[in-house]
């Protein structure tokens, strides 16, 4: 797959002030310098040096197509790892076609969705976590996702799991070694070392297992789901921290049948939120679906909105509070009494007392009219709890390698195990070396094509 030199567009699709093409592979200086002409003669793309820009205009036979900027790049010494060149034109939808079917007339073919990233992987210019970790960083949103994806694509999750492979590798290669002398029983390994080596590993291992649910927030979003009767007012108050008309909102009771999530970032958090149908006794089988599927979204949920209509008689409240506190066990709830506006000074301080037997936080809101959302925001921000997150921490935020961990950490407990039951080296150095493989699954140093495939079709093209 090498050999071929592929091309593509690496800005975003559609017109722009400017665009980026890129060309890799080993006849990309060759191809390029047939299209293009330089502004000063003498100056083609063969003869100039690495890290230069050249100016000039790229033609069809007698027709100028555009006048570019051309930055080259010799092998090793590229984001690839191939001789490279990118061509920077005017972003003319029409003008990136032209100078991508000309290079095609060339010789290049266009390259695959993430062909460049894989490349560099395959030449050894960074470990898969790290290739994964460029998908990351286009995709950041948050202040959050960006200082992760940038600490992942630095290597520093890369330098925890080398270390730990290489401590494992040089106890393996002893115990083989007692293998190797088995009729003279002698033990090379220390077992007490390697309990202590075992130990240490293990925790390194759950540690960043138990991160994933901090990485995972921080780049999926928090869960929030929104539930409560019908016509409580959910679906405005998932259209006010939207702010957008998100959900349809009727005075008509079960207008909202499906479940509707969008996220928005508050304080650098991002929160998913998820708007749900509302609960009530019904014979309409599409509203009792949904409503099956809010139950099914409250078990998903990290932080529960529970709105509830002040208007809404008080012993219907705690009707429906029976049948939804044994789903809110571990949750954290806030109760929103929405329509505040509603109600007199006096009404509201009666009110009061509702749910009072519910140990949860609750907010007093009108999300018609905009009343006390602030303070909404800052219970959320305060329930998320999540912890500064610096340059250098670890973080697991990809749920290929919070799997690969998980089998790392069971084969290093069995390890364990074994040490304690006084097992023989054959089985613990099968053990370890099981920890080993699916620590290198996360690198890139043990893979399959179809791995690689899987991993490299969700990147952009041009990347």
């Amino acid at each position: 797959m090498n050999q071929d030199t592929i091309c593509a567009v690496s800005t975003a699709p559609g017109a722009g002030g400017v665009a980026v093409i890129r060309i890799s592979g080993p006849q990309a200086i060759v191809i390029c310098n047939t299209v293009f002409t330089p502004a000063r003669e003498g100056k083609c793309l063969l003869s100039q040096k690495a890290y230069t820009l050249s100016y000039g205009s790229i033609r069809k036979e007698n027709e100028l197509i555009d006048e570019v900027v051309a930055a080259l790049f010799r092998a090793p010494h590229s984001f690839t790892g191939e001789d490279t060149v990118e061509i920077t034109c005017h972003g003319s939808v029409y003008i990136q076609q032209q100078i991508l079917q000309l290079l095609i007339d060339k010789g290049c073919r266009l390259a695959l969705p993430g062909e460049f990233t894989q490349r560099a992987f395959l030449n050894g210019k960074m470990d898969l976590s790290q290739a994964e970790a460029i998908a990351d960083l286009i995709a950041s949103t948050s202040a959050g996702t960006h200082r992760l994806a940038m600490s992942q694509m630095r290597g520093g999750f890369s330098t925890e799991l080398g270390y730990l492979r290489t401590r494992l590798l040089d106890f393996v290669s002893l115990i083989e070694l007692e293998l190797d002398f088995s009729e003279e029983d002698v033990e090379f390994a220390d077992r007490t070392n390697l309990r202590i080596l075992a130990s240490d590993i293990e925790k390194l291992i759950h540690r960043l297992v138990d991160s994933f649910s901090i990485g995972n927030a921080v780049k999926n979003g928090i869960p929030v789901t929104i539930i409560g009767e019908t016509n409580a007012g959910k679906s405005t108050l998932l259209n006010l921290l939207l702010h957008e008309e998100k959900a349809i909102v009727s005075n008509i009771h079960g207008t909202t049948r499906d479940v509707i999530e969008d996220t928005i970032n508050l304080s650098g958090i991002t929160f998913r939120f998820i708007d749900t149908a509302g609960i009530r006794e019904t014979n309409d089988a599409i509203e009792s679906l949904g409503i099956e599927r809010t139950f099914q979204k409250l078990e998903q949920a990290s932080i529960v909105l529970w709105v509830i209509d002040l208007c809404t008689p008080s012993a219907q409240t705690e009707t429906l509070a029976k049948v939804l506190l044994p789903k809110l066990v571990d949750k954290n709830t806030l109760l929103v009494f929405n329509k505040a506006d509603k109600l007199s000074p006096a009404d509201l301080a009666e009110k009061q007392s509702l749910l009072s037997h519910i140990p949860a936080e609750r907010v007093y809101i009108s999300a018609k009219k905009q009343q006390n959302i602030e303070t909404l925001h800052q219970y959320l921000i305060r329930a998320a709890n999540l912890p500064e997150i610096g340059q250098n921490d670890v973080i697991v935020t990809n749920l290929r390698h919070y799997e690969a961990l998980t089998k790392a950490h069971n084969a290093i407990l069995r390890v364990l195990t074994g040490l304690t039951e006084n097992l023989s080296g054959d089985f613990l150095s099968q053990d370890i070396r099981e920890c080993m493989h699916y620590l290198g699954e996360i690198t890139g140093e043990i893979s399959n094509d179809e791995v690689l495939e899987n991993i490299f079709s969700k990147f952009c093209i041009g990347k």
